[in-house]
């Protein structure tokens, strides 16, 4: 088996062409195994074997810097570069990154996990190396419909007039998450169904220097391409065809479905499980979305570039028709754009992950905020429960947009009141409104939720002494374990459901600061700058106590969940422990 010789990338140097396609066979071999264990990313990493295989054949890394956009599609690079144990012993599936990480390895130059960043990345490098005069080359890998982040346009735009030597390699397999959107896709489809040759190219119209690749899944033609540009003394682009999900039928095929992975079996394709269904908040969205729809023609979806984050698969788009817009992958675009459609009297509801809304914090505060556009902004996996690699996860949330003016950031707890806040959002035109999505599978309380949401107002669940537990969204459930175990101690605590993340419902907060000495918050995100720090604050003059518990500042690096509730005291006796220690 070759792929276990192979310890660094230098010893491809001495494999022959044969025996190099050889080794990409190994690779997607070892990628398939692995994946249908653990799941990942699939179809990117399928498709740039090759293209992997002949860049460290042809550069020198680390010497010479391997920039992979998003990399996500990065497996292939981690093999070729000494963790090639990840992917081949499943006892160590876990121990490193799905993305690049110099903590890892001297191969990898950044962290790297949000998309549309390669080319900028690899400019500093660039220019940084020429200052310095130093002679390494830097080649910037992009793909999986990156370009149509703004950032990337930005430092294309810089590229066309830069006095160095830059390598980007655009790796086209004609696909997103999702399929592609955005007029630039229309030319690369030129470009690819030209040979390289039509007319208008939207490189060359940068100033960039072209060269493009039919067959960017043969390492012999991909290895004579790297090795004509590698000695460039300006910025060249080389664009590359390649197919993603390559060598496994299924992922050929079905290429959205087949972008990332749960566990599944090789032989059938099927996955060992779901992760979405009739109670996921992503169904329950895309459901609820589409019977509004159909009642009000002014609705409108908004994506960038991830779908099915709100439940919207394919038959589903269709469904919505030109109720639903995928913008590509350009966040600040998304959000912008859904503050024109409220302004113009339209319902835009836009639904993204967390930790792609950080890329959207200039739109969310000038575009949306300080013009009072009435924008539904739904934020899913914004919760220490959701993916743990440093790159995506999303605890940032509540500091990071709960204290921007005009807005109201809600935190529901069930089903019933997550779908009486997105109504009461989509029909009100006063207020900017973001939501909290649940974390956890749908819980249906059989509560009737209000169906006012304009006024805060907290929801006191059960009246008690001595100590409130104010548990807020998703930590609803932990605060109802803690006020549980309270109780078998004799302790009759009250609890509240928050609701309101940015606004304080003083009332409910000077009646409970009448008969309670210690208050608990309880948050799903950073404290610092969050909700918790409101409550401590309100009640600062005060006899009231308050104890805020939520996540300490840091980046917490590929953390387990048992671990990091345990670390920073999230754990029901740790919180009981607490409190019988302060009374």
């Amino acid at each position: 088996m070759i792929l276990e010789k192979i310890k660094s990338p230098k010893e491809l140097k001495a494999l022959s062409i044969s025996e190099l396609t050889a080794l990409s066979g190994e690779v997607r071999k070892a990628l398939l195994k692995k994946l249908s264990i653990h799941g990942g990313h699939f179809g990117s990493n399928f498709g740039i074997v090759e293209a992997t295989i002949a860049l460290h054949y042809v550069f020198n890394s680390p010497k010479d810097k391997l920039i992979f956009d998003v990399s996500h599609q990065s497996y292939t690079h981690k093999i070729l570069t000494g963790r090639a144990e990840a992917f081949l012993d499943e006892s160590k599936y876990n121990d490193y990154s799905g993305y690049s990480a110099p903590y890892e390895s001297e191969h990898d130059v950044f962290t790297m996990g949000h998309t549309s960043t390669s080319v900028s990345l690899a400019l500093g490098l660039a220019k940084a190396r020429d200052l310095l005069g130093e002679d390494n080359r830097v080649v910037a890998i992009i793909g999986d419909g990156s370009l149509s982040g703004g950032e990337a346009l930005e430092a294309l735009n810089y590229a066309g007039e830069f006095d160095g030597s830059l390598i980007i390699v655009v790796n086209d397999n004609d696909m997103s998450i999702a399929e592609n959107h955005g007029g630039m896709y229309k030319n690369l489809k030129e470009l690819r169904d030209s040979n390289g040759r039509c007319e208008s190219n939207i490189f060359k119209n940068f100033g960039l220097d072209y060269m493009y690749v039919d067959n960017g899944n043969d390492i012999a033609t991909l290895i004579d391409a790297f090795e004509s540009v590698k000695d460039t003394d300006h910025p060249i682009v080389v664009h590359i065809k390649t197919q993603k999900g390559k060598g496994y039928a299924v992922a050929e095929i079905e290429r959205e479905g087949w972008h990332a992975t749960a566990p599944f079996d090789i032989e059938t394709g099927n996955r060992l499980y779901s992760k979405n269904g009739a109670d996921s908040y992503s169904d329950i969205t895309a459901l609820h979305l589409l019977k509004r729809m159909k009642e009000d023609k002014s609705i409108v979806s908004i994506t960038a570039a991830t779908p099915t984050v709100a439940g919207f698969t394919k038959e589903r788009r269709d469904i919505a028709g030109a109720q639903f817009i995928d913008v590509g992958i350009a966040e600040e675009n998304a959000l912008a754009m859904a503050s024109g459609i409220a302004k113009a009297g339209a319902k835009p509801v836009w639904a993204v992950n967390s930790t792609f809304l950080q890329r959207t914090y200039d739109q969310m505060s000038h575009d949306v905020c300080l013009n009072s556009s009435p924008v539904t902004t739904l934020v899913f996996a914004s919760s220490i429960y959701c993916k743990s690699d440093v790159t995506h996860i999303g605890i940032y949330d509540i500091p990071m947009i709960s204290n921007i003016p005009n807005l109201k950031y809600l935190a529901p707890t069930c089903k019933e009141e997550y779908l009486a806040m997105l109504d009461w959002s989509i029909d009100q035109s006063n207020e900017s409104v973001a939501i909290k999505v649940p974390a956890s599978k749908a819980i249906c309380s059989g509560k009737v939720a209000r169906d006012d949401y304009s006024k805060c107002s907290y929801d006191i669940v059960r009246w008690g002494n001595e100590v409130a537990i104010l548990a807020l969204g998703s930590f609803f459930s932990l605060g109802e374990e803690v006020c549980n175990a309270l109780e078998a101690k004799g302790i009759n605590a009250t609890l509240v459901n928050p609701l309101f993340i940015n606004e304080l419902d003083t009332l409910a907060l000077d009646k409970i600061g009448e008969n309670h000495s210690l208050v608990i918050t309880l948050e799903d995100g950073i404290l610092d700058g969050g909700f918790g720090e409101k409550i401590a604050r309100y009640y600062g003059n005060t006899k009231t106590r308050v104890i805020n518990y939520g996540l300490k500042k840091e980046f917490p690096i590929r953390y387990t969940l048992e671990g990091i509730l345990e670390e920073n005291r999230l754990t029901t006796p740790q919180i009981v422990e607490d409190i019988l220690k302060s009374k």
